[in-house]
C-alpha cells in the first residue's frame, strides 16, 4: 500500500545531540488544522508532559510556510487551508526508561506518544510510519509490534497502524541488538535484548519466556489458544548497569533490567535477580489481557490531553502482581519455597 492519509517519517537528526527528526504528512488536513502531543502514556499512570522535548515545529503547504499558534502546553493550530499539509519538528530523546524516547550512538527507542503528533479529527484513520535506515549505523536493525508493509531484512521501511491508538501503542527499538524467536501455543514471539554481555544465556531466556507465555495463554484461554488477542508478540529488553521496569502494549512490551539479572552461560541455579526478571516478563505479558483487553469504562477511549481517572488500578496492577509470580510457579520455573518467599516479599511491601 502507499502512505496512509496520516504519515510519519521518523529519522535520526543527530545521534550525539539525541535528536529524532519527525516529518508528518497529512494528505487532507482541515482548514486551521489542530495537532497535539500526548501528555501521558497509557500503562504509566502519571502526566509526563512529552511536549517539553518537542522543538523547531514548522508547517508547509504548497511550498509556503504556514504560521503556527500554540494553544496550550501540548496543542498547536496551523494557519492552513484544507488540503495537503506537511509538518516537521525535532524531539530530544535522552530518557532511558520504557516511557518516552532515547537516542545515542548505541541505541534508539521511542514510544509514539513521545514522537507522533496527533492529527485532530483523523485519529481513526489508518496511519503509516516510515523508518529510514541510519546511514552511520550499518549494524542497526528494528523491532516493533507494528504491522510491516514494506521493510528490508533489518526491519527498516514502512509500517502501518489501524489508527492513532495502535500507532502509539507499538514502541520501536533500534540498534545492534540480539534477537531470538519462539512459538507459544502457536503464536510467534520475538525477544530482543539490547546491551547484554556475551556471557548471556540466550537459549535459557527464550525457553523460560516460552514457558511463561504458554502458561498465561492457557490461563486465559484454556484449550482455545487460537483466540489470543495478538497474532504475534515482541519483547524488547534493554539491559543496563542498574534499572528495572516494564510497560505493556497491545502486542509487545518494553522492559529494562540490570545486566547482572540476565541468565549466564554455565549457570545452573536461578539467581534472585533472574527470578525478578522472569516475574517482570510474566507481569507485563499478563497485562496483554488485564489492562489491554479488560479496560475500565473511563479508559475505553484514551484522552491524551489530560489525566484519565479510574479507581481500578488496584485491579490492573494488584491482580497482575498476584498472578505474575503464581504463573511462574505454574510454569515450573520456581518451586514452592521460592513462591512463598516472593509472596511474603509482596505482602511486606504492601503492608509497609
Amino acid at each position: 500500500m502507499a502512505h496512509a492519509g496520516v504519515h510519519y517519517t521518523v529519522e535520526v537528526a543527530s545521534l550525539h545531540a539525541h535528536l529524532f527528526r519527525v516529518t508528518l504528512h497529512i494528505a487532507q488536513a482541515s482548514a486551521g488544522q489542530t495537532v497535539s502531543l500526548p501528555v501521558w502514556i497509557p500503562g504509566s499512570y502519571l502526566v509526563r508532559e512529552f511536549a517539553k522535548h518537542l522543538q523547531h515545529l514548522q508547517a508547509k503547504q504548497n511550498g509556503k510556510t504556514c504560521a503556527i499558534t500554540q494553544l496550550d502546553k501540548c496543542t498547536w493550530t496551523v494557519a492552513c487551508q484544507a488540503g495537503e499539509l506537511t509538518l516537521s519538528y525535532e524531539v530530544y530523546a535522552l530518557d532511558n526508561s520504557v516511557r518516552t524516547a532515547w537516542l545515542d550512538a548505541a541505541r534508539g527507542f521511542f514510544n509514539g506518544t513521545s514522537l507522533c503528533l496527533r492529527v485532530h479529527g483523523q485519529e481513526q484513520q489508518a496511519h503509516t510510519l516510515q523508518l529510514p535506515a541510519v546511514a552511520s549505523q550499518a549494524a542497526w536493525q528494528v523491532a516493533t509490534g507494528l504491522e510491516p508493509v514494506k521493510v528490508n531484512a533489518k526491519g527498516f521501511g514502512l509500517y502501518r497502524a489501524e489508527n492513532y491508538d495502535e500507532l502509539v501503542d507499538c514502541p520501536v527499538e533500534m540498534g545492534d541488538f540480539w534477537r531470538g524467536e519462539f512459538t507459544a501455543c502457536g503464536v510467534p514471539h520475538q525477544f530482543v535484548v539490547a546491551g547484554a554481555l556475551p556471557s548471556f544465556d540466550k537459549a535459557r531466556l527464550l525457553a523460560d519466556a516460552q514457558k511463561i507465555c504458554e502458561a498465561e495463554i492457557q490461563f486465559w484461554h484454556g484449550a482455545h489458544s487460537s483466540k489470543t488477542p495478538h497474532r504475534r508478540y515482541v519483547f524488547m529488553l534493554n539491559a543496563v548497569g542498574d534499572g528495572y521496569g516494564g510497560l505493556e502494549h497491545r502486542n509487545s512490551t518494553a522492559l529494562i533490567c540490570g545486566r547482572r539479572d540476565l541468565p549466564r552461560l554455565g549457570e545452573t541455579k536461578t539467581s534472585e535477580g533472574y527470578t525478578t526478571l522472569l516475574g517482570l516478563i510474566s507481569h507485563e505479558y499478563f497485562h496483554t489481557w488485564n489492562v489491554k483487553q479488560l479496560r475500565p469504562f473511563e479508559m475505553a477511549q484514551y484522552d491524551y490531553t489530560q489525566e484519565n481517572y479510574t479507581e481500578l488500578l488496584w485491579f490492573f496492577e494488584g491482580f497482575t502482581s498476584y498472578y505474575d509470580d503464581l504463573l511462574l510457579r505454574r510454569a515450573g520455573l520456581i518451586d514452592d519455597a521460592t513462591y512463598i518467599k516472593l509472596l511474603n516479599k509482596t505482602l511486606n511491601q504492601v503492608l509497609q
